[in-house]
């Protein structure tokens, strides 16, 4: 198996359901959505409720003003004294009321002076009643009773004989009886419920409330010829208009041949329809059906009879104020129950939503804070859950890598803490103890001995180059002298520096150079850098192994690759080769161990000249090291060398 400890860890795409921002993204389009339906839900309602209340008391108040203004017009035979009764229902209601003839004439007007409304109101007429404002109503207002009025004489009298008869069914039912007046005079007794029976009828002698007055006779008896002057040209038809005997109201059609006894029955206790409605076929009986052109007739010989009584029609103009008209609608206690309850209902939601997601946002920042806290206070490397594939849980994952990179970082401090103080100490030991050897004449320093104690102060000058190296580049001070170079004489000259060292009974030491490969770079920092490679490739391969080091172009990049054919390197430890103080063997062996700081000194100096260096291993056949380096691009050779740190 093949691995490459260059290659970066691969980004994990977060799931859509577990993205921070899509949770984040679905709680704010959830409240909104449900703020915004409820605002629509609430508008809708609230100026449907609104405009519904505003219809109902605007009919609510036209309707007033007409029935105050017909009653007029069926009380009245003229217009000349309703500007007082206009100025009132404008004072009353807050509209303007404006009168007119039917050819446009002012009659009256509560805002005199000004154009009239765009549009008419109704029609005010009391022969003719607009059924818009009473669709169950007589087209003849039940108030223009013309001359079927009753006298003072008439009225006077038969009201004494209704309050006697209401004394008297008072007595008999037990309830109090009511003596109710009609448009016309005419009085009449009343039960709560409406029903009195035929004995007391007959006891308290309620039927001579029924019979018609000499005045009212008269005017039967004029309609009747107005109706049979308007079915002349009409062969075969003939109707009357009479007062029932048994309700006391107006009837049209054909008078029956015996007439019901007077006291048969109670009163209908109703509207007094004798002069009250125009007649309908449809509320006579069977035998008193009339053909259109006799129900015509009636209609048309009630209102001829009654117009000399009342005032003419006329045309009612209704306009709201302007500042009704610009205002707003009111909001009723309803509507406002609902707004407060809308509101309370999002503003719950809003909270849960909120909650809901600032809990599962704190959770793993609480952790992750926690951890952070265990390692500060030296408890040892902390970890944290990982709960879900999402941006928090991605942070979480990152955490504990980081920590296992800290806890390795401190083990190999450890290491090499413990590995730099045994190198110090063998090659210090082995220069003290000579030395003193010599001070006290115990020995002397031939040529071995002096050739052995400086490789001693070399070892120890190595390991201190090394340590001062890499705090250089820590620190950004690292100084690279820069020069054009050619990679193929680079790895020539590092080669030759250790052909000695496998010439005897090493592993083969080969190269392959692809050419002139130029380069601007520190030729001693390169040298060190392929000769450490070459170096590492020599411990760990032996006879009869190969090593090849390799200089080539690669698209715009220069590759110089050391490989070798021995041991390897295990999978699990390539993502750590150039981490420093990390070694591939725990020993402190001076022929394998190192001191862990070389390949970390090499990734630090190819980076430093804008390049990278990669590892891929084999366990057991070998490992190649690449250095990728920026081609020298420059036309002419001719910079001079610099520096750069």
């Amino acid at each position: 198996m093949v691995r490459s400890s260059g290659a970066q860890r691969p980004y994990r795409r977060t799931h859509l359901r577990h993205s921070l921002f899509a949770r984040t993204l679905a709680g704010s389009v959830l409240v909104a959505v449900c703020s915004i339906t409820a605002t629509a839900w609430l508008a809708v309602q609230g100026t449907s409720e609104s405009i519904s209340a505003q219809q109902g008391r605007t009919l609510a108040t036209d309707t007033r003003i007409h029935d105050t203004l017909i009653e007029y017009a069926a009380t009245h035979p003229r217009w000349d004294g309703v500007q007082g009764a206009v100025d009132d229902l404008a004072a009353d209601t807050g509209r303007r009321v404006a009168l007119t003839t039917e050819s446009q004439r002012l009659i009256a007007d509560s805002a005199e002076g000004t154009p009239l409304p765009g549009r008419t109101a109704s029609v005010v007429d009391p022969l003719a009643v607009d059924v818009t404002f009473a669709e169950d109503a007589d087209r003849i207002d039940p108030r223009a009773v013309g001359p079927f009025a009753l006298d003072e004489k008439d009225a006077a009298r038969l009201k004494e004989q209704a309050e006697s008869g209401a004394e008297c069914v008072s007595e008999a039912s037990g309830h109090d009886a009511e003596v109710v007046v009609r448009p016309s005079g005419r009085p009449a007794v009343e039960l709560p419920d409406g029903t009195i029976d035929a004995s007391t009828v007959a006891e308290c002698r309620l039927g001579r409330l029924l019979a018609p007055t000499p005045g009212e006779e008269a005017a039967l008896e004029k309609l009747n010829g107005l109706i049979d002057t308007c079915l002349e040209p009409h062969d075969g038809l003939d109707a009357d208009y009479w007062i029932d005997p048994v309700t006391g109201t107006g009837v049209g059609g054909t008078i029956p041949d015996v007439a019901a006894p007077v006291e048969a029955e109670a009163p209908a206790g109703g509207a007094d329809r004798y002069a009250a409605w125009s007649l309908r076929t449809s509320r006579l009986s069977d035998t008193q059906q009339l053909a259109p052109q006799a129900a015509s007739c009636i209609d048309s010989s009630r209102r001829k009879q009654l117009a000399p009584d009342v005032a003419p029609a006329a045309l009612l103009y209704i306009a709201a104020p302007e500042a009704q008209e610009a205002g707003g609608l009111e909001l009723s206690s309803e509507g406002a129950l609902r707004v407060f309850g809308a509101v309370l209902v999002v503003l719950l939601l809003t909270v849960a939503v909120s909650i809901t997601l600032a809990v599962r946002l704190i959770r793993p920042v609480h952790a992750l804070t926690d951890a952070v806290r265990r390692m500060r206070a030296g408890e040892g490397p902390a970890r944290v859950a990982v709960r879900d594939s999402g941006e928090i849980g991605q942070l979480s994952a990152a955490f504990n890598e980081m920590s296992e990179h800290l806890e390795r970082l401190e083990q190999q401090r450890k290491a090499m803490v413990s590995d730099v103080s045994h190198e110090l100490r063998t090659p210090l030991s082995n220069l003290r103890g000579w030395l003193e050897a010599v001070q006290d004449g115990i020995a002397d320093l031939g040529p071995d001995r002096m050739a052995m104690l400086v490789e001693e102060t070399r070892l120890l000058q190595r390991i201190i180059d090394d340590l001062q190296e890499l705090a250089l580049a820590d620190a950004g001070k690292l100084q690279l002298f820069l020069e054009p170079v050619d990679a193929g004489d680079l790895v020539e000259q590092a080669v030759a520096r250790h052909r000695l060292r496998t010439e005897s009974a090493g592993p083969s030491l080969v190269t392959d150079i692809g050419g002139e490969i130029p380069l601007v770079a520190d030729r001693a920092r390169m040298l060190q850098v392929i000769g450490n490679l070459v170096s590492n490739a020599l411990c760990y391969t032996s006879a009869p192994g190969s090593i090849t080091v390799r200089a080539r172009k690669s698209d715009d990049a220069a590759v110089i690759e050391v490989g070798d054919t021995g041991t390897g390197i295990a999978p699990e430890h390539l993502p750590y080769v150039f981490d420093r103080f990390w070694r591939a063997e725990e020993s402190r062996s001076r022929h394998s161990g190192g001191s862990g700081l070389g390949l970390a000194i090499i990734r630090d100096l190819v980076e430093l000249h804008d390049g990278g260096v990669t590892v891929a291993s084999t366990l057991g056949e070998g490992t190649v090291f690449t250095i990728r380096l920026p081609l020298d691009t420059a036309d002419s050779p001719e910079d001079e060398p610099g520096s750069s740190s």
